[in-house]
């Protein structure tokens, strides 16, 4: 698998919103914020079922309505196609969830 230049990965992110480089390390990542708790973990739960078919599996952090999320590939040491797909599907399911 090929590691993204900080170059390729800034032009991807321009197509996939709220998505950043992180500055500290190779990775990309994004702040969500939802309804409640329950509403955090229904759409960690998605996101997790997604991953582990991916075999490809995020690094988050919850606080009750907030999820922080980085992505990076470690095997390859930096963010992959892989990364980027998984950034995509979080994106798609965030945006068509359901807050009924």
């Amino acid at each position: 698998m090929v590691t993204l230049s900080k170059g390729e990965i800034r032009k991807i992110l321009t197509e996939i919103d709220g998505w950043e480089i992180c500055e500290n390390r190779p990775a990309i990542k994004r702040y969500l914020k939802f309804s409640d708790f329950n509403e955090a973990f229904s759409f960690m739960s998605a996101i997790a079922l997604k991953a582990e078919r991916m075999d490809h599996h995020p690094e988050w952090r919850n606080i009750y309505d907030k999820l922080d999320i980085i992505l990076t590939t470690y095997e390859e040491g930096g963010v992959t196609a892989m990364d980027i797909n998984l950034a995509r599907f979080i994106n798609k399911t965030y945006n068509g969830r359901n807050l009924s």
